[in-house]
């Protein structure tokens, strides 16, 4: 196990150049296998869920080349084998395997995927979406046994617009007979990237990025390369950050556009941000307007922010609100920071957040990955030394965060738990 330790209150300035988008590898990775020839990703994010993807690859028998941020990636002798706990336990995209293989080799046993805790987060719809394309579904001790003797086109409604259920039916569909429609698709920028892989394969998808998808299959996939796109998530992050302790903290290679709803309310609270030649600049004031959040499906405020926007709310004058809509249990982050000096509290499911509160050093522990964030910030903010226990939640979906943050003069360390 790994811990953070930060000595906090540091201002910060310089340049930080965001990774390659942690939600578009999770699954680039795993569409790389329905490639008839060779796959090469480029910006891949230097996280522990890229490795934890090359290790399922490696069970699988497809040939990897992972050098700087840059994969290549043949299933030419690919071997259909049973992805087990020890694998899928370490990361929530493991079931991307499920349509990438299902479309493939129209097989599938894996077990139940695992990542970041956010109470029940069912996956009945990419079942739902298997099976009207044809497969079976069973489940057998804790694995999914996902089985087809053909894959043929079919209509299919989202009860909600779940991004995972999107892509996972697009990389069983690419390959079916016939015709495709995802009605009530997700419409995240994270699709459009793996939807624009598959189509430069030679895949046939049309509306990737609004609601309705269409997917015309095809025989044969051929040769291909794709750029991971810019994490909106770890951008949006750096651009709270800067609100917090930036004095001209520029965050570059980012795409503006896939960070409206973020920028939106930065700026309701008046925070300063400005466009420069490669990215955003940001400095910190000393107090912010309160607002409020209800976090929503793209192009809404991301629920993967609303943790790491929490700890910059507490530096409002007055109570700012964040109501989560996503998911059931995402307030792992809330004790954590009231153990700084935080004023949080949780009706329902909604934080109320007073402020401006002063924070301080303690000892506290990650619950998930953007829980980590929002401890991460708040670590820099405090007075006095931090640390945070559980750092591999963290070290999941931020590339080379300590390296980054070092570089614009925080103090923070990462260390190996005694």
């Amino acid at each position: 196990m790994k811990k953070i330790i930060v000595n906090g209150g540091k201002t910060l300035s310089g340049t930080i150049h965001v990774s390659g988008a942690k939600n578009s590898a999770v699954a680039l990775l795993p569409a790389a296998i329905l490639c008839d020839e060779e796959a090469t990703i480029y910006n891949v994010p230097n996280i522990s869920d890229t490795d934890a993807l090359i290790d399922i690859l490696n069970l699988l028998n497809v040939e990897t080349n992972y050098k700087d941020d840059e994969i290549t990636i043949n299933p030419a002798h690919i071997e259909n084998k049973i992805i087990g706990e020890d694998l899928c336990s370490k990361l929530r995209g493991s079931y991307y395997f499920m349509g990438a293989l299902l479309g493939k080799k129209k097989k599938v046993e894996i077990a139940f995927p695992g990542g970041c805790d956010f109470g029940e987060r069912k996956i009945d719809l990419h079942f739902k979406g298997f099976e009207s394309l044809g497969a079976k579904v069973e489940v057998k001790d804790n694995y999914f046994l996902i089985t087809a003797d053909k894959l043929i086109g079919s209509e299919i409604y989202l009860d909600f617009a779940s991004v995972g259920a999107t892509i996972n039916i697009m990389l069983a569909a690419v390959k079916a007979s016939g015709t495709t429609k995802i009605n009530n698709a997700a419409k995240e920028p994270e699709i459009v990237n793996v939807a624009t892989f598959l189509n430069n394969m030679g895949a046939k998808i049309t509306g990737a990025g609004t609601s309705n998808i269409k997917i015309e299959g095809v025989n044969y996939l051929h040769k291909a390369i794709i750029e991971v796109i810019p994490d909106r998530i770890e951008a949006g992050t750096y651009l709270i950050l800067g609100a917090l302790l930036g004095k001209n903290l520029i965050v570059e290679n980012l795409i503006e556009e896939h960070l409206t709803a973020l920028i939106s309310k930065l700026k309701d609270m008046g925070v300063n941000i400005m466009r420069v030649k490669n990215g955003l600049e940001v400095n910190c004031k000393p107090s912010y307007k309160p607002i409020n959040i209800t976090t929503l499906p793209y192009p809404g405020f991301p629920t993967d922010l609303a943790q790491p926007m929490t700890t910059l709310l507490t530096q409002c004058w007055g109570t700012s609100f964040i109501e989560e809509t996503i998911y059931a249990n995402r307030m792992g982050h809330v004790s954590e920071l009231n153990k700084m000096n935080a004023k949080i509290k949780i009706n329902g499911s909604t934080s109320i957040i007073t402020g401006q509160t002063v924070l301080h050093g303690a000892n506290i522990k990650a619950t998930d990955l953007r829980a980590g964030a929002s401890l991460v910030l708040a670590a820099l903010e405090a007075s006095g030394k931090t640390t945070i226990k559980n750092a591999e939640y963290i070290l999941r979906g931020y590339s080379n965060i300590v390296t980054k943050l070092r570089t614009v003069g925080a103090d923070i360390n990462i260390v190996d738990e005694n």
